[in-house]
């Protein structure tokens, strides 16, 4: 009895040091960009690296003084609110036509699309929105976008719509409820928490994206992650501003994650398990 209570314990603790060893490896990367967002810039790229500092705002004030960073932040906003709206809209209906036809093809194809390199979609949007004259404005961005919310959306709400019972969408038809009001009267309450997590997961990666931004946008819409690209130069980098933009850019998928934890773990393990 006491070599298995102490198999548990010594169990126990190698499962928190891997979740200890886990941890720091995550997050010590971060918690060095935030740190270096507060050092004066020489010492972002001091060796060796200086762990005692007199912590300074002058990497925000340069920021925000050098830059429009308001307006970039509006921007991103938009086109990530944007984005996101757009794969819901269109994900939500398709992952349910999808469970409900058991037609897998097109979440397949667009898992695919997913998967592919941006610069496969580049160069063709740019001919595209150029020829209609969309480039640098917010629905090109918006559009393209897209193609990293949508196919989100459709596979992370697939298992859910599949955890439903189809007794319970049968027990509606007989009732007389039509497909469209199956899906927004009953099978889009019952899936409140995948959508809340695919919502999330599409802002998050929309949010962060680069490539899109950098060529479609210019300068009345570049976005907060192209617009960090400025500190980089040929000669030297700004190592300091580009420390604290990454911060701040950081911040609203991180703040949004804390405020939605708890609906973010109920909705990611929704549909792991088929009632």
């Amino acid at each position: 009895m006491n070599d298995a209570a102490n198999t548990d314990r010594w169990i126990r603790w190698l499962n928190t040091l891997q979740l200890v060893i886990a941890g720091v490896l995550i997050m010590a990367p971060t918690v060095w960009m935030v740190l270096s967002s507060f050092k004066p810039s020489f010492e972002v790229t001091a060796y060796p690296p200086t762990l005692t500092f007199s912590p300074t705002l002058d990497n925000y004030v340069e920021l925000t003084k050098t830059t429009p960073f308001l307006s970039y932040a509006l921007n991103s906003l938009i086109v990530t609110v944007g984005s996101t709206a757009f794969g819901l809209l269109f994900g939500i209906p398709a992952a349910f036509a999808v469970s409900w036809t058991r037609i897998t093809w097109p979440a397949i194809l667009t898992l695919a699309a997913r998967m592919a390199p941006g610069t496969l979609f580049l160069l063709p949007w740019y001919v595209m929105f150029r020829q209609v004259g969309m480039i640098g404005s917010y629905t090109a961005l918006i559009l393209s976008h897209a193609v990293i919310t949508l196919p989100i959306v459709i596979w992370v709400l697939l298992p859910s719509f599949d955890a439903i019972p189809r007794s319970v969408f049968e027990a509606a038809q007989v009732d007389g409820c039509r497909v469209a009001r199956i899906l927004w009267r009953i099978a889009m309450p019952l899936v409140a928490s995948g959508i809340a997590v695919s919502a999330i997961l599409a802002f998050v990666f929309s949010w962060n994206y680069f490539l899109f931004a950098l060529v479609l946008s210019n300068g009345d819409t570049k976005t907060l992650i192209a617009a960090a690209f400025n500190f980089i130069g040929e000669g030297s980098t700004q190592w300091g501003a580009l420390m604290a933009a990454a911060t701040l850019i950081a911040l609203p998928p991180l703040v949004l994650a804390a405020l939605v934890q708890r609906w973010l773990v109920s909705g990611l393990t929704l549909g792991a398990v088929k009632g």
